[in-house]
């Protein structure tokens, strides 16, 4: 039996957000807030192109820059996407994971996001996009 392997590719970027949180009393996180997030993409694949390239870079940096733009600077729990949801990193993860899926190829065989909100706090998730 042939070995198989994977191909992993990470992107990172760093943005501001607002958020409070709700359901509970977690104290001041339940207050407007902001954090420094930093957000790690990673693309897996088992095949590269006939450059030796996983993906094309410049087309998955655009797609990450815009979905930073639409949660820069704004509060979360002000977004579609958050509604009916306590803000937490977990929801914010799966949000994003599923908004830059759409627009991958499908020569990908998975994408992974994780939000770090502070240098010892991240929470990912994963989808399977085959």
């Amino acid at each position: 039996m042939a070995a198989s392997g994977m191909y992993r590719l990470s992107l990172t970027r760093s943005f501001t957000a607002r958020h409070f949180l709700v359901g509970g009393d977690w104290g001041e996180e339940n207050q407007l807030h902001a954090h420094p997030y930093r957000l790690e993409v990673v693309l897996e694949g088992p095949e590269l192109d006939s450059h030796g390239y996983l993906v094309d870079l410049v087309a998955v940096e655009r797609l990450l820059d815009d979905q930073i733009g639409r949660v820069q600077d704004r509060t979360l729990n002000e977004l579609p996407a958050f509604a009916g949801l306590n803000p937490s990193l977990e929801h914010f993860a799966r949000i994003l994971a599923t908004a830059l899926a759409d627009g991958l190829p499908r020569s990908l065989s998975a994408v992974e996001v994780r939000v770090w909100e502070s240098e010892s706090a991240w929470a990912s998730y994963r989808l399977d996009l085959r």
